[in-house]
């Protein structure tokens, strides 16, 4: 009995990276960028009404998978948030390709590549859901926390695609003192407790997605002075933060990282308040998830340079200039 010849798969694995190359952190940033993207698509959908502008699911009408012109723009949006997913399939793909070669050596890699894909199925079915149940607030606001769990594996895919194979096989200690990476781990609890406030006063609000969808019958001034209260303290605990990095000996990137960090924190808070008093406008709320989304991917970018074991090598060798060289540092301090 004869086997196929491998010969044609050999030939193309050996074409795919050996190491951890420049393709594969260009993947792993745009996987970060189309999960932000997809985020911005999803907004603008409700922000234009556009939630029910394909009204079945998976197909976008009972007897047609893509949007009619009957269906106007609204059909046209929603389509086009659904596209979307392609794009992130066809990233998501490409990421576990270019891993192939490297899936038993930088498994840290591949299982993130894999939670990613994973995530865009998951994402769409729930989409579907919130189709099927005529956009209920409490399915929309799971299908935007989702969201931000797959920026936060983005976030810490793109972190770890900088490292070498020696690099990421060195622990050491973190960059972070004990104090500083205590202070980021309550401002990442913070942080997620503001986004899921932020959710269920979305839910409360008026911009639902369609004319016809339901509220979740919350008082939208109570729920947004409760979703302010976690941001004060937020705010409290990042400015400390600073303090921290500031004062003491921080590595470059962790310094920069948290005055990031800082900076979409006020500014959030500050296109939350003012969307707020003038009423809910859609540029202002469409910029408010889009903050929303960058304050996940900083505070996960901070909160992992912070604790991770695997960034201190690299960060003596950018201090020293040998960012090639990791073979003399593998025993870390």
């Amino acid at each position: 009995m004869t086997h196929p010849s491998p010969t044609g798969w050999r030939r193309f694995t050996a074409k795919l990276p050996h190491t951890n190359s420049r393709l594969v952190r260009g993947l792993a940033l745009a996987s970060l960028v189309s999960q932000i993207m997809i985020v911005i698509t999803g907004g603008a959908v409700r922000l234009t009404a556009s939630g029910l502008g394909c009204p079945e699911w998976p197909r976008c009408t009972a007897t047609s998978i893509v949007n009619t012109p009957e269906m106007g723009i609204h059909g046209v949006i929603e389509f086009g948030n659904r596209l979307l997913t392609f794009v992130l399939t066809a990233i998501a793909i490409a990421m576990l390709v270019s891993l192939w070669n490297l899936r038993k050596e930088r498994k840290d890699l591949f299982r993130l590549a894999i939670a990613l894909a994973a995530g865009i199925p998951a994402q769409a079915i729930l989409g579907g859901i919130t189709v099927l149940t005529q956009l209920n607030p409490w399915v929309v606001g799971w299908h935007f926390i989702v969201s931000m769990v797959l920026i936060v594996l983005a976030t810490v895919l793109v972190n770890r695609a900088r490292l070498s194979t020696e690099q990421a096989a060195t622990s050491a200690a973190p960059l972070g003192s004990r104090l500083l990476r205590q202070i980021l781990i309550a401002a990442s609890v913070l942080t997620t407790i503001t986004v899921m406030l932020g959710v269920v006063v979305t839910g409360s609000g008026p911009h639902a997605g369609d004319a016809g969808a339901a509220r979740n019958n919350l008082d939208p001034d109570l729920m947004t002075r409760i979703h302010a209260a976690p941001v004060y303290l937020l705010v409290l605990t990042v400015a400390v933060a600073l303090v921290l990095v500031y004062s003491g000996s921080a590595a470059k990137r962790l310094r920069k990282s948290v005055v990031i960090l800082a900076a979409v924190v006020l500014s959030q808070g500050a296109v939350g308040y003012l969307q707020h008093f003038l009423h809910l406008p859609v540029a202002l709320v469409a910029l408010h998830m889009l903050g929303a989304s960058l304050l996940t991917a900083a505070m996960a970018n901070s909160l992992y340079l912070a604790t991770s074991r695997k960034e201190e090598a690299t960060a003596r060798q950018e201090a020293s200039g040998a960012i090639h060289q990791p073979a003399g540092l593998r025993n870390g301090r």
